[in-house]
């Protein structure tokens, strides 16, 4: 009989996790994350506790320890295999044992082993990562605490086995609790920190506001990640950090060389940046799983995520420049294309695809993402039409390294621009399909509207591509460096890149350093150069090398599994041996703790405790055939939750393939948005006609348009007008989603030469209410 004290979950078994502590350092964009999970065995048995959970897909783990009443183990990084089996072996002879592995599938999902845990005892055990923060559309600096696991999705015949019980509880219900806390310094003004939770005030430390903090406000729910949006002043400013080396290091080694992190903003000539191009082709790739059908935020029921998403296509097909091609894809456990392959973009075009994508509902089962990028990759690309790839995913999948070596494969072909929608979008798939192909990354989260952050990327997507781009360094005599970074592929207006660089050999105390990127943009050569001292910043311990460790960690990793099958030269090994000295996890190595302490053998055999997950949205009834991606770890890790903040919110729709009988769901309709009425009624061309439906949108009669129409003007060019000073009246805040498709309009209407354009809009303004100017409208 189990002893069933303490907190216990629906099904009375006891739950051994108690608490999580966070702790957050963020100075400038790179962060520092301290967890301590507490745990307590009320039982009359020794447990094991498995636990399966996400951190950032970039996160280098650098510490794991573990503190039993006064002894504290501190974990050691040795090759996967061989961690496992000295786990096995403690456990066997009874001896404590924690484990701590990085998924071979997708290196942001990590499993934690809390081995021979006797009756009555307590352990807390401590996780450090360090990671980078991404610059988001706004300029703010995104750091994001995963709280959410969704269901690794694990496409048919990729090797996955069996399906794993989940024991799932409303968010209510989860039995542990979360405490966080964050410091934030940096060498500009804090102007401030947003949140989609609740956040007690921000306290500034010092009368220049460059140091902070912030705690997460009591009663937080696991119902959702920890996203913090920081913003700084004058953010968009290139540094460089040198990091000392490692005394105990061997000169010569990564660690015990300096190393250097350079932040590079480029800036774009204006004259380009304000063109926009008239041609490429854009291929959209739409996730329709079953997850999909859930609420884009706590705040608004009623939007649904795929609801949203096809708002925004529309705004992406209004806005898309005549000449160009298109296509749109949508994926779920199989895939449908509107078109056999990419058409001209034309009226009959665009409204034969706004109608099927109208009809879209999120009803395709799964989330196999892999089939449909590879049938895109081998679509011919068009000449002078460069590809642009737009993906929009709520999910995650158990082979996130497969699908980002494929756009890998294929970075030279295509630009790709990703969007994370919702809670527990994977950090891994999202970040890694943006980096492979050389584009941008969105996430869409809180009370966040998809439009603006989409509309930023197809922005991104019409500027020219920057090509030809290298860098060079400017040494003193004696100092030598190797990139840890790979190549740059993609630079952005307004968007930082960051380099890795091990600096080896003695340099004078007053030495500088430089560092120049040069590149090519719409055929107008230039460069971007930073000087930087090469005297180490102090106090900065060892996060500079970790992350660069990190880095390169990766780029091994990609290169290994490119050339499986093929001689390799001992890339495995070399992953192996940077991790084990970097301290840095791999998915070719593990953490592992084993306490050695003199005392006991532990007695009788584990009970292995299920930590439960919450479920929202989607009750347990309704998780027929769910099967989880059992191939992630391939240990028998069969328990899932969540070490950093709650376990999932468990969108099982998103994981079971729809039956046969089961008739799909036809997406709800609610009352159309003002704004996207008027959008929709544009033409692929950029002019609106005059009839009865742009008369209501616009909030007057036909009658009241047609009377104030000056007699000598065409009645598309008065439209276009009426719908330009609308927009531009009343829907400013918007700007961002509808400033493309504005664009195109005003364009159209300077082609048409039209007579008594001042009238025009002055006949306009009285119409409306508004007081706009030629000029504003872009005539």
């Amino acid at each position: 009989m189990v002893n069933c004290c303490g907190l216990i979950t629906a099904n009375k078994d006891p739950v051994p996790l108690k608490s999580i502590e966070v702790e957050l350092e963020v100075r400038d964009h790179v962060a520092t994350v301290v967890s301590t999970l507490n745990y307590e065995n009320k039982e009359d048995k020794p447990l094991e506790a498995v636990f399966v959970f996400p951190l950032p897909g970039d996160a280098a783990v650098c510490h794991f320890s573990a503190q039993i009443g006064q002894t504290q183990i501190v974990a050691e990084v040795k090759e996967k295999q061989k961690a496992r089996e000295e786990y096995d072996d403690a456990l066997s002879s009874g001896q404590q044992a924690f484990l701590l592995e990085e998924s071979e599938q997708s290196p942001d999902i990590f499993s934690l082993s809390v081995g021979s845990l006797p009756p009555g005892e307590s352990a807390s055990i401590r996780l450090d990562y360090v990671t980078e923060l991404a610059v988001q559309a706004d300029d703010g600096l995104r750091f994001c605490l995963p709280a959410v696991l969704n269901p690794r999705y694990q496409p048919l015949g990729s090797g996955g086995s069996g399906g794993v019980q989940v024991t799932s509880v409303p968010a209510s219900l989860v039995p542990y609790s979360l405490s966080f806390s964050a410091r934030v310094s940096s060498p500009r003004p804090i102007s401030k920190v947003e949140s989609s939770c609740s956040l007690d005030p921000l306290q500034y430390l010092n009368s220049e506001q460059t140091q902070a903090t912030i705690k997460l406000a009591a009663g937080h729910k696991f119902d959702r990640d920890v996203e913090l949006l920081i913003y700084y002043k004058d953010a968009h400013q290139p540094t460089a950090v040198v990091e000392a080396g490692q005394a105990s290091a061997e000169l010569g080694s990564l660690m015990g060389d300096p190393v250097v992190m350079v932040s590079l903003y480029p800036e774009f000539p204006q004259s380009v940046m304000s063109s926009v191009a008239s041609c490429g082709e854009f291929v959209f790739l739409l996730d329709r799983s079953g997850s999909m059908d859930c609420p884009i935020n706590n705040s608004k029921q009623q939007e649904t995520r795929i609801s949203s998403a096809r708002d925004t296509l529309l705004l992406l097909l209004k806005s898309l420049p005549m000449g160009c091609y298109f296509n749109i894809y949508s994926f779920g456990s199989s895939y449908e294309h509107i078109f056999p392959k990419s058409v001209e973009y034309s009226q009959q075009t665009m409204e034969e695809a706004l109608k099927k994508v109208g009809e879209m509902g999120a009803n395709l089962g799964g989330t196999e993402i892999l089939s449909p990028l590879q049938h895109i990759y081998s679509q011919s690309c068009i000449p002078s039409q460069p590809r642009q790839l737009f993906v929009f995913t709520d999910g995650e999948v158990g082979n996130t390294k497969q699908v980002l070596d494929l756009v890998k494969k294929n970075s030279g072909s295509h630009r790709c621009f990703s969007f994370g929608i919702g809670e527990g979008s994977s950090s891994a798939l999202i970040n890694g399909l943006a980096k492979e192909g050389g584009g941008h990354a969105q996430f869409i989260t809180g009370t966040d509207r998809m439009q603006p952050k989409v509309m930023q990327s197809l922005r991104f997507a019409l500027q020219p591509a920057v090509v030809d781009i290298s860098v060079t360094w400017d040494l003193p005599k004696g100092v030598s460096v190797t990139v840890l970074s790979p190549p740059i592929t993609a630079l952005f207006q307004g968007q930082r890149s960051l380099i890795y660089a091990q600096l080896t050999g003695q340099s004078p105390k007053a030495a500088e350093g430089c560092v120049t990127v040069k590149y090519s943009l719409a055929g107008h050569p230039s460069q971007n150069q930073l000087r930087f001292s090469l005297k180490p910043a102090e106090d900065t311990g060892s996060t500079v090398h970790r992350l660069g460790a990190r880095t390169l960690i990766r780029s091994l990793e990609m290169e290994e599994r490119e050339r499986r099958g093929q001689p390799d030269g001992g890339l495995k090994e070399k992953v192996v041996q940077l991790s084990v000295q970097s301290g840095v996890s791999s998915s070719f190595t593990a953490f592992i703790a084993v306490n050695k302490a003199d005392g006991e053998a532990i007695q009788g055999p584990l009970v292995r405790r299920n930590i439960p997950i919450a479920w929202m949205g989607v009750p347990p009834s309704k998780s027929r055939n769910l099967r989880m991606g059992a191939a992630i770890f391939k240990r028998d890790c069969c328990i899932i939750g969540s070490p950093i903040a709650r376990a999932c919110s468990l969108q099982l729709d998103d994981e079971f393939e729809m039956a046969d009988d089961v008739p799909p769901v036809m997406p709800k309709q609610p009352p159309r948005d003002p704004l996207l009425q008027l959008v929709s009624l544009q033409q692929a061309s950029g002019c609106w006609l005059l009839d009865p439906a742009l008369s209501a949108a616009l909030g007057k009669t036909s009658e009241e348009v047609d009377k104030s129409k000056p007699a000598p003007v065409n009645s598309d060019v008065w439209a276009t007008v009426l719908a330009l000073i609308w927009l531009h009246g009343f829907k400013k805040d918007a700007k961002e989603e509808w400033e493309l498709l504005a664009m195109k309009a005003a364009s159209w209407l300077r082609s048409q030469n039209a007579p008594c354009l001042t009238e025009c809009v002055e006949a306009g303004n009285a119409l409306l209410g508004c007081s706009m100017q030629k000029d504003v409208l872009g005539l």
